[in-house]
């Protein structure tokens, strides 16, 4: 009563002893974790605001020659363009504006009823040094694409009775920059400006000061952004180019916005770790460190605890179900052997006949209880280490061979159909002959005992460059896959729910001593195993070759 009292204890200081720790270190790291998020959640939040101001730079850069064009009159530039073939002088000093600026190559005008998609269609192009529009039906194709999505979307805004703007501007990507001029008297469309973007002077002129000026050095600021032209899957600017872009890196991604700007590209964020956060990590680490010592050291002796237990349980078990099997099966030959030599003693039995026939009985048992002992001896030798071998240079096929001639006529009169394939290769190796009896006789007992329905043994030798493998195939019962890892331990057996199967006597020992002999001659066994197909053990061992043992 007391030792269960003091194990009681032990295992309640144990658990009191991991609750604190774990509850401690907990709320420790907690409150780290919050410190550490809230500091990175107001950093990531100001970063995020910087990518909106790229965003609104870039875009005021571009749209910055058009300010104004909302008050002009719209309405003259028809009549302009049929009376004198050209626009009216305020809008040729928005194209003249324009036309300075880096972000675009080249300016064209489409007048509605014009379709820039048609082979050879005439629109207007403005030339910067005569600062005039003239027509010309060599245009890039681009224009058929810019010019449909802009009439498409001021089209859709003149539905909107409430719409008072007398221009309508539409990106085309990265690649134009499209106005749908209004006539707001009559409610409709005059034309589309089209403004051809410099994408080189954005991506190598444009981007890259500003991700540098807002971001900085990846190793400085811990933070790289990358400019990503995502149908491309390529980066087109980044704020380090020492960083590659990684997916699974990236923490969060914006689109340029507004009327299509810039759809095609993306910003890319990845927070690697910054110099304000690095202080409150190594913190946390060791912490971490700490708690995750302590409580894998404590995790892995409850483990180890709860295995060992459950070993020993299982151990016990299985010796207790050995000892009473051994029990029951060595008072069986014994009683056997009583009876008969009782009768024969007391001169019941005196016909030649009946007299030979309790003889064999003897014999048998005899027999079979000096094979249980044998066994038995040879369990105890492994577990005391004394099994000894007397290793010596044999042919494998010539003592399975020698085993099948002492052996053949009782296997076949138990019905089975035996086998024997072997090659004509040296197959010496270095192993002792007793221990390769006993081997090659507790695998034949298996195959003997579980084959019920085809009868069939095979004994087969083989060879590669440096080992002998002789091998033993039943078409029996077969080895369940969970059960094929378990059946070289001590005082295994294979469970089998059917009732033949469990009078099939056994004590889980044999692939034991099978697997420890195999092992002591330097070799290898492993099972291949269906169940209701058979199964086959593959015994290997080091090859020798002849002028080895050539004295």
């Amino acid at each position: 009563m007391k030792v269960l009292r003091n194990r009681v204890f032990r295992w309640g200081l144990l658990m009191v002893g991991l609750i604190a720790i774990i509850t401690l270190t907990g709320m420790n790291v907690l409150s780290l974790y919050d410190l550490r998020d809230r500091m990175v959640e107001s950093e990531e939040e100001r970063r995020i605001d910087q990518l909106d101001e790229i965003n609104d730079s870039i875009r005021n850069q571009i749209l910055a020659p058009l300010r104004g064009l909302y008050k002009l009159e719209l309405e003259p530039i028809e009549s302009s363009i049929q009376q004198t073939g050209h626009l009216p002088n305020n809008i040729q000093d928005v194209l003249q504006r324009s036309s300075e600026s880096p972000f675009f190559t080249n300016i064209y005008f489409t007048p509605e009823g014009t379709d820039p998609c048609t082979d050879n269609a005439t629109i207007y192009k403005y030339h910067e040094d005569l600062n005039e529009v003239n027509s010309t039906s060599e245009y890039p194709d681009l224009l058929c694409d810019g010019v449909g999505i802009a009439r498409t979307k001021t089209r859709i805004q003149l539905n909107d009775f409430n719409y008072r703007w007398n221009n309508n501007f539409e990106f085309d990507t990265h690649r134009s920059l499209n106005l749908g001029l209004i006539n707001l008297a009559e409610s409709r469309l005059i034309g589309v400006l089209t403004l051809t973007l410099d994408q080189d002077y954005i991506v190598q002129e444009v981007l890259p000061p500003l991700l540098e000026n807002y971001f900085g050095d990846s190793e400085e600021t811990g933070i790289v952004v990358w400019v990503l032209d995502w149908p491309d899957n390529n980066v087109i600017a980044t704020s380090d180019p020492d960083v590659e872009y990684d997916r699974d890196l990236r923490d969060y991604r914006m689109g340029f916005s507004g009327s299509g700007f810039f759809d095609n590209w993306s910003m890319n964020l990845a927070f690697l770790q910054s110099p304000v956060t690095t202080a409150y990590n190594e913190t946390l680490l060791k912490n971490l460190f700490v708690l995750g010592v302590a409580v894998l050291f404590l995790l892995g002796a409850l483990i180890f605890m709860f295995v060992t237990a459950q070993r020993e349980r299982h151990l016990a078990q299985r010796q207790a179900s050995f000892l009473a099997n051994v029990t029951h099966e060595l008072k069986t030959p014994l009683a056997v052997m009583q009876a008969a030599g009782e009768n024969i003693s007391d001169g019941r039995v005196t016909e030649p006949k009946r007299l030979k026939q309790y003889g064999e009985h003897i014999y048998n048992e005899s027999i079979r209880l000096r094979g249980m002992i044998e066994k038995l001896l040879d369990v105890a030798r492994v577990d005391s280490g004394q099994n000894m071998i007397k290793a010596a240079p044999y042919e494998i096929k010539e003592l399975l061979a020698k085993y099948l001639s002492e052996n053949r006529e009782y296997i076949e009169k138990k019905g089975f159909e035996v086998i024997f394939k072997s090659p004509d290769d040296n197959t010496r190796s270095l192993v002792d002959s007793d221990n390769f009896e006993t081997i090659v006789n507790n695998l034949t007992e298996n195959a003997l005992k579980y084959s019920s329905d085809e009868k069939y043994i095979e004994y087969q030798v083989s060879t590669d460059k440096n080992n002998v493998y002789f091998s033993i195939s039943d078409r029996g019962q077969g080895i369940a896959k969970k059960d094929q890892k378990n059946i070289f331990k001590k005082f295994y057996r294979v469970e089998k729910s059917d009732t033949q199967s469990q009078k099939i006597k056994g004590h889980g020992l044999g692939l034991s001593i099978v697997k420890n002999l195999v092992e002591l001659n330097n070799g290898t066994i492993e099972v291949k195993s269906s169940l209701g197909k058979g199964t086959t053990f593959i015994v290997r061992f080091p090859k020798l070759e002849a002028d080895e043992n050539q004295n």
